[in-house]
């Protein structure tokens, strides 16, 4: 039975009221067994709470006759209490819980433990100095007759103080209890609604004219064997239409091309930014047709094998060249039996329970089967090699630069900083030539990690900064874990004794300072070799061409935006004048050409707090220097949201939640982050958020994403609803 805080209405029907109850019941006597009655333990384990004092003080209020146990009768009277009870009744409840001796009053200290166990409540760790000044914060403001104990009419005035949480008080102590079904919601396919075809429009057109093509392939090449009877026109349709997706399916993954794409007016016609997903698209068409290719073959030779005219059996026509099947030396039906077995140990390889898994080598390797696989398709086709032969030079083009230009130069690592949740930041010096633009990526290889394999990372530092490059990489496979693991090692191959001195001349060359998270004990100055394949554009690249632009990061999905809001700060900086004889600065109000921004909000979502020190040092500077522009000058806004903390509508964290904001207006910053922005707990209410950034009237909204695909479903719906152009990261 789990015990929740719902928002829900007071006013329930009696109905759905004697419906619930039975619910209610039905819970209890599954826990109780026999005996009808729940002792602590049990209450505890039902309750599903961290921190058991709120399941001590919830027992004790509930078991009214002190006997340690609470009966059915029991719970029900105290839920009757919280369901038809008035507003009074409610918050003589919560006081209760707050009042632990049962005194009538609360002093400081009983304070000081309840806020302790509503952070433990929310996984939120601050030093017992904090966690003083927001007992404080909140006695100081309750106890308005300075009496040392806080009553029951002046908790009651101050939550008064704070409508929101008065209202989500009543609302939620109503119903804490909340059965695990609920009414499902009308479902309307998102492809019939007109924002769904107006944010669509490039990929619903290209995806068009793809099936007519394959119709068309289909019916020309099938219409000129109608003489050979069906099987056979169903095979060479199929083989028609595979010869051009066998072609043209790995150029969807030539990043320099698409790279090159972006900066062209195709961009705006060409849905470049979905490029993976119709690479994955063509592969299970070429799946689909090369089973149906098969068959019809395996149909034509089954039958061919029981005319009395064929002199040949049917696995000699399936698998051997003495038939003479084929345009080079009868080999077109054992190149078509290897073709399948490769195409398919390709496919098995490429499922996401393969690449997800923490065997990506697995993906890659067999992902190397394309090289093969167009020497066969050469051999087993006669027409193939005229489809094959502009992509496959483009392609080899792009793969003999890009060996080229990676292998070139071997580059450094120069610096290591070990960050919370097993975050690897690395400063790579930058080679001369390394032109890239906010939000951009690169493939990383690192030889003394593994010597073949590179992998793709975003990179998080701007444009601007001269000497190195930034990379953050979460810890998330076998590799990721392994750079994580080599540098977290005493003495880390490469760092040798002389590294503070290469690090302090590396930094007095740096023309300006930088923002970087460093801590002492996870902080390493190191000499690796490594190589870089890239840069690489990414949707992000719109984004100084939008007017509006939310930017949403989920965990590690704000670097690219670290990156972006990083080259906003120095575009900033480079505008900004001060007069030598008054001191007066001022910045130019004409933008770039390439920069149309006329307001950013930035939301990043974290699931813990110790994540958003990955960055807080470059968010603490970007507010620094908006508080520096009068207030309708700026034109960035932070949102922050810690998702393991209980909001306000939770009856376990409506002190906390009080006592945080009332410290955040004396400090002038939040107390989970030092950030003047405040951290909201729990998760964002979509629906609030673009309903405000569509009531600012900035511009036209472009929304920009880096994160979970969960979630990105969800902002994609959003984003449908208020005909918001959608963008997320896909490398």
């Amino acid at each position: 039975m789990a015990f929740v805080l719902a928002g829900v209405s007071d006013t329930v029907s009696a109905k759905e009221d004697a419906k619930w109850l039975q619910w209610v019941t039905q819970q209890f006597e599954t826990i109780a067994g026999e005996n009808e009655e729940i002792n602590l333990q049990e209450f505890k384990t039902a309750l599903n709470v961290k921190e058991p004092f709120f399941a001590e003080r919830f027992f004790a209020l509930f078991d009214s006759d002190g006997s340690g146990t609470i009966t059915l009768q029991e719970l029900k009277e105290a839920l009757n209490l919280l369901i038809h009870g008035n507003p009074m009744d409610k918050l003589k409840f919560l006081f209760q819980v707050y009042d632990i001796d049962g005194s009538g009053s609360i002093d400081a200290d009983e304070l000081r433990t309840v806020l302790q166990s509503c952070l433990r409540e929310s996984a939120i760790s601050l030093p017992e100095e904090k966690l003083d000044q927001l007992t404080l914060a909140l006695f100081q403001s309750a106890d308005k007759d300075c009496s040392g104990t806080i009553t029951f009419d002046e908790l009651r005035d101050e939550l008064q103080r704070f409508p929101g949480v008065m209202e989500n008080l009543t609302i939620s102590a109503a119903h804490w209890l909340k059965p695990p079904t609920a009414q499902p919601r009308p479902y309307r396919p998102r492809p019939l609604t007109s924002a769904y075809w107006r944010n669509h429009r490039s990929q619903l057109l290209c995806l068009t004219a793809y099936v007519g093509l394959h119709v068309l392939l289909f019916a020309l090449a099938a219409s000129a064997h109608r003489a050979l009877g069906v099987s056979v026109m169903v095979a060479k349709g199929c083989g028609q239409c595979l010869n051009f997706d066998c072609s043209l399916i790995a150029v969807l993954m030539l990043r320099r091309c698409l790279t090159w794409l972006r900066a062209t007016w195709l961009a705006q016609v060409l849905p470049l930014d979905q490029n993976i997903q119709f690479h994955q698209l063509m592969g299970y068409v070429v799946v689909g047709l090369s089973l149906v290719h098969t068959v019809a073959h395996i149909v034509n030779f089954a039958l061919r094998a029981q005319s009395e005219s064929s002199p040949f059996q049917f696995w000699e026509l399936l698998l051997t060249t003495r038939p003479g099947i084929g345009w080079v030396h009868g080999l077109a039906s054992p190149t078509g039996v290897a073709l399948l077995l490769l195409l398919l140990l390709m496919f098995v390889c490429s499922s996401p329970c393969i690449r997800r898994s923490g065997h990506f080598e697995v993906f890659y390797w067999t992902h190397l089967s394309y090289l093969p696989m167009w020497l066969l398709l050469i051999l087993h086709g006669p027409n193939f090699w005229k489809w094959l032969l502009i992509p496959g030079t483009l392609f080899f083009l792009e793969k003999a630069i890009g060996l080229v230009v990676s292998r070139m130069t071997a580059l450094c690592i120069v610096e290591v900083n070990l960050l919370p949740s097993k975050v690897t930041h690395l400063l790579i010096k930058r080679p001369p030539l390394f032109n890239y633009r906010p939000g951009d990526y690169l493939y990383l290889n690192i030889p003394t990690i593994a010597r073949y394999e590179w992998h793709p990372f975003t990179i998080s530092s701007a444009p601007e900064q001269r000497d190195t490059i930034w990379l953050h990489i979460r810890s998330q496979g076998q590799w990721t874990n392994r750079l994580y693991e080599s540098f977290k090692a005493s003495d880390p191959v490469g760092c040798g004794s002389k590294r503070l001195s290469r690090s302090l001349k590396m930094r007095r060359s740096q023309r300006r300072p930088q923002v970087s998270e460093m801590s002492l004990e996870n902080h390493q100055f190191c000499n690796i070799k490594c190589y870089i394949d890239g840069p690489y554009g990414t949707p992000t690249r719109r984004i100084f061409a939008s007017e509006h632009a939310v930017l949403i990061g989920a965990g590690i999905g704000i670097t690219p935006f670290a990156s972006i809001l990083q080259s906003i700060m120095y575009r900033h900086q480079k505008r900004k004048h001060i007069c030598p004889n008054c001191q007066h600065s001022w910045r130019e109000g004409i933008q770039d050409d390439d920069m149309k921004l006329h307001k950013v909000d930035f939301i990043w979502i974290n699931r813990n707090q110790k994540s958003f020190e990955w960055f807080v040092s470059l968010l603490t500077k970007l507010e620094m220097d908006q508080a520096e522009e009068p207030q309708e000058g700026r034109f960035l806004e932070l949102h922050m949201y810690m998702t393991s903390a209980l909001g306000k509508n939770d009856m376990k964290a409506i002190g906390l939640q009080m006592a945080l904001d009332l410290l955040a207006k004396k400090e002038k910053k939040d107390s989970i982050t030092g950030l003047q922005t405040r951290t909201q707990p729990g998760r964002p209410d979509w629906n609030k958020v673009f309903q405000k950034v569509a009531a600012e009237k900035k511009g036209k909204v472009q929304v920009f994403f880096c994160g979970s695909p969960a979630l990105a479903k969800v902002l994609k719906g959003h984003c449908e609803q208020f005909s918001f152009k959608f963008f997320q990261e896909n490398f």
